[in-house]
């Protein structure tokens, strides 16, 4: 079981886990911002976590996607990586 998703506030990022077709986990995170931009999200702390949770199927895959091209553990997810 990953760990719960959570806000770090002093990044103002949500922090996440993703399950790795070999059963592995990593770290990730998004920002708020590029939660507000993608999803159309408040950019208030309380809607970023509901935000990531609602759309969690396509940011993880944009972590596998970036893990696979050779990113480091944590992934930084940017608005450019998820598609529009």
């Amino acid at each position: 079981m990953l760990p719960t998703p959570f806000l770090h506030d002093a990044s103002g990022d949500v922090r996440f886990w993703v399950l790795l077709d070999d059963g592995a986990s990593i770290g990730a995170s998004i920002s708020m911002r590029a939660l507000h931009y993608r999803y159309r999200a408040a950019m208030g702390g309380a809607d970023a976590v509901a935000t990531y949770n609602a759309h969690r199927g396509e940011i993880d895959a944009a972590v596998r996607r970036r893990f696979a091209a050779g990113s480091l553990e944590p992934v930084m997810l940017r608005e450019h990586d998820l598609k529009a």
